[in-house]
């Protein structure tokens, strides 16, 4: 049977070039993918930058605190805090010490790029130079980097603890790559930044090392990158990467899956007549599973090896399309070497291939197989239109799993949309068991697309109809690539544009104040400059961080906003479910529902600058996942400043009753005139927020559909190309019966947009049912739940998708009136 199954390959390679190219693009995708991933779990070693030339850094840390356990940006305690004066005092006794201080400073029209401030001191350690005029030793002193302003100019320089203050440039330095500087005198660094960050000692490092306690660490060598601000930016940007480079593996893996067994059974189906006359000469059942198993084989052993050698090249278009997409940070990239974190998903992904080309060809070998001798003859000239009891029952099964999947998210667990990982998967199962069911929905769904035509004269509509429904198996097969294409760009694109546009439901103030250009926020002074303009009233909550005790003597953290009680009855939407925002005070606060406290709770906290304090719980409020935090009295905005940057993310104002709207509006602008905020309304609002909050979710959403669309748009062609390729009989048929050339390719065009049109079908009707649980959930989380199909980019999907499905039939139809002709 291996001789049979050679001499069949290399008789009848068109049909198994179909299966080739599938089975060649799915192990591609998966090497790739998961080559990309092990890479990102492993990342290179990064240089030390802002204390390249230090012998040695001191760093606060806290050596229970795991950061990776903990959500990013989020400071342990001990690193909120700072070093202490003492220790600074210690380490001083070993040698010349050099504190650093990282805050936020931004020059008013230093762009959208962020900026950070440092002491002029620990300038040299980054390798910073002077280009051109002296060190800053007045408090309104500065040096920047060349390009950023000249020496002898006043700026306007932007921080939290001032706002916008006046700055005279007195020398610039030569610009890095990796952070963009602004230096101040020590004394002013201190002024506006309390906390230390790190210490540089420039005494002996083992001497250094025994007077650090265990709440700082001594780096040298490579770990002082460790201490670089874009040690943090690395982890958050790998970070999601790691996070969805499975999500796409898994989405686009089942994909694949689906394609390369639906294509390698489809090209098993074509070869039914074969098979049968196989059965009439002796050939047993047993015989005829080892020849498929053998072809399978073959083929599964050709195309993995393929596949996976043009996966390793894939790697760097991978990379770069995660880097453009804003996924991986820009210096990522991935090293092929002979390595297990390459190895290992190489070997993986052609596995895979050999499974699913072997399990492909199986389901239809087994069905081929079970033909009598006497019936080979029928069976060798009419296509069984009958669907394999299997592939019935798991399609079914599937579309039970996926229509009681969307209920359970939709009445149960809405919760689950929010969250990307879990529900891009969820998603899938409709669609791939609609698409599993495809052969016995394809005869009811053609009879209602074709009934409109039957009142055409001509025997094209007819032909074209009766074509599609003798021939479903064939039908089925093309259409399942564009069903997964629509239906899978449908489902995400619709879920991904819905969020979002639920999100921005809720905001209700009618006016805010956000940052200006690519600021993280702006300084509570410049909210308190607004707050006395006459009839404006501003909620300004500044982001820090408190920390509970976990009852296992550890601390969980937490975000806090700072604000007035006033300002946050009047400003928020909270659902409160215990207790009332009117009785928020000095010494109370209120916090999330999930997080287990009572109305009356006196919880001892601990804040980011170190302080203890005891809170009263005076109200708790249903919070979804991301934006659960504690509102605190507003004498602790002053936290953020250890905390994180101090700064007001955005802030809602509202005009008293009475108040003259547009000059009271025009005197907000003033105020804000170079504080590096502005005012905006709320459909600016919204957009802003859509801009920050939404961004991971849409990149992640919208990044899987690409690289499922991409990979569907092939395998439609592919498939398309296969299954017409295999009529020739046909083409010879029509035109024995008198049709010219440009009839048949009018009749095979006619054929591909009729498989559109029933893949887009049941594309609809896979999406429906995601679409369901989705607007049930965000029901039940938002109040309203606007479903926003985005109908030009599924049209788009929709019409490439068509496309595709001509050009695949028309290329071999073309091929063949040709070949007629000459």
């Amino acid at each position: 049977m291996l001789r049979i199954a050679l001499g069949t390959l290399r008789l009848r390679w068109v049909s198994f070039l179909g299966t080739v190219v599938a089975l060649v693009l799915a192990v591609a995708q998966l090497t790739a993918l998961g080559v990309v991933l092990m890479s990102a779990a492993e990342p290179p070693q990064r240089p030390p930058h802002r204390f390249a030339h230090a012998p040695a850094v001191v760093l606060p840390a806290d050596p229970r605190w795991d950061s990776a356990q903990h959500d990013l940006g989020v400071r342990s305690p001990a690193a909120a805090r700072g070093l202490s004066s003492r220790l600074i005092g210690d380490v001083s006794a070993t040698g010349t010490t050099v504190v650093d201080r990282a805050f936020y400073a931004q020059l008013a029209d230093g762009g959208t790029k962020k900026q950070v401030g440092h002491p002029w001191p620990v300038a040299e350690f980054g390798g910073y130079a002077l280009r051109h005029g002296r060190a800053p030793r007045a408090g309104n002193e500065i040096v920047v980097p060349s390009g950023r302003a000249r020496t002898g100019e006043s700026v306007t320089v932007l921080t939290a603890a001032d706002g916008p203050g006046r700055y005279t440039v007195v020398g610039t330095v030569t610009p890095v790559g990796w952070e963009d500087a602004v230096f101040f005198s020590a004394a002013e660094a201190e002024r506006l930044s309390p906390r230390v960050d790190a210490l540089v000692a420039l005494g002996p490092v083992e001497r250094v090392r025994a007077l650090v306690p265990d709440t700082a660490e001594v780096l040298t060598g490579a770990d002082r990158h460790r201490a670089d601000a874009d040690a943090a930016d690395d982890r958050e940007a790998l970070d999601n990467t790691l996070t969805l480079l499975p999500v796409m593996a898994a989405v686009a893996g089942t994909t694949a899956v689906f394609v390369v067994a639906s294509t390698f059974a489809f090209a098993v189906v074509q070869r039914r007549r074969e098979i049968a006359l196989l059965r009439t000469v002796g050939a047993t059942g047993r015989q005829v599973r080892r020849m498929v198993r053998a072809e399978a084989l073959l083929v599964g052993c050709l195309a993995s090896a393929l596949g996976g050698a043009l996966g390793l090249l894939g790697t760097r278009p991978l990379t770069g399309l995660l880097i453009a997409m804003d996924i991986a940070p820009p210096w990522f990239a991935v090293e092929i070497s002979a390595r297990p974190g390459v190895l290992a998903p190489l070997g993986a992904a052609v596995l895979a291939g050999l499974l699913v080309a072997l399990c492909g060809a199986v389901a239809a070998a087994r069905r081929a197989s079970r033909v009598r001798p006497v019936e080979a003859l029928r069976e060798g000239t009419a296509e069984d239109t009958a669907v394999p009891s299997g592939r019935a029952a798991l399609g079914l099964v599937g579309l039970a799993g996926g229509a009681g999947t969307a209920c359970w998210i939709g009445l149960a667990a809405p919760r689950t949309v929010l969250s990307p990982t879990a529900y891009v998967v969820s998603l899938l199962v409709p669609v791939v068991a609609i698409a599993a069911l495809a052969p016995l929905l394809v005869g009811p769904v053609v009879r209602v697309l074709t009934r409109p035509l039957r009142r055409l004269r001509g025997p094209a509509a007819l032909l074209v109809r009766q074509s599609a429904l003798t021939s479903r198996r064939r039908t089925a097969a093309t259409a399942a690539p564009v069903l997964l294409t629509v239906g899978l760009a449908l489902s995400l694109l619709t879920a991904t544009d819905s969020l979002g546009a639920a999100r921005d439901a809720g905001v209700g103030s009618p006016y805010a104040i956000v940052p200006e250009g690519g600021a993280p926020g702006f300084s509570p002074r410049v909210a308190e400059r607004v707050a006395r303009v006459t009839g404006v009233r501003v909620a300004a909550p500044v982001l820090t961080t408190v920390y509970f005790p976990d009852g296992d003597g550890r601390l969980a953290e937490n975000d806090g906003l700072a604000v007035a009680p006033e300002a946050l009855r009047r400003s928020t939407r909270l659902k409160v479910v215990h207790g009332s925002l009117d009785d928020l005070d000095e010494r109370s606060m209120a916090v999330a529902e999930q997080w287990g406290m009572e109305v009356g709770d006196r919880v001892r906290t601990r804040l980011a600058d170190g302080r203890e304090v005891t809170l009263r719980v005076a109200a708790t409020y249903a919070a979804l996942p991301g934006e659960d935090v504690a509102y605190l009295p507003e004498r602790f905005a002053g936290t953020g400043l250890f905390a994180r940057d101090g700064l007001v993310r955005r802030a809602a104002l509202s005009l008293a009753p009475g108040t003259d709207r547009p000059a009271a509006l025009a005197r907000v602008r003033a105020v804000l005139a170079d504080s590096g905020a502005r005012l905006t309304t709320r459909d600016g609002l919204v957009a802003a927020e859509a801009a920050q909050a939404r961004r991971l979710t849409e990149t992640r959403q919208r990044s899987t559909a690409v690289i499922v669309v991409l990979f569907c748009f092939v395998a439609i062609l592919n498939t398309l190309l296969m299954a017409t390729a295999d009529r020739r009989r046909d083409v010879t048929v029509l035109g024995l019966a008198g049709a010219t050339p440009r009839q048949v390719l009018h009749f095979f065009v006619a054929e591909a947009l009729l498989v559109t049109a029933v893949a887009v079908t049941l594309a609809l009707l896979a999406a429906g049912v995601n679409i369901l649980g989705l607007g049930a959930a965000l029901h039940q989380l938002f109040g309203t739940a606007p479903i926003v199909v985005p109908w030009a980019a599924v049209g788009a999907v929709t019409a490439a998708s068509a496309l595709l499905a001509v050009l695949g039939t028309v290329v071999p139809v073309a091929s063949a009136l040709r070949r007629r002709a000459a």
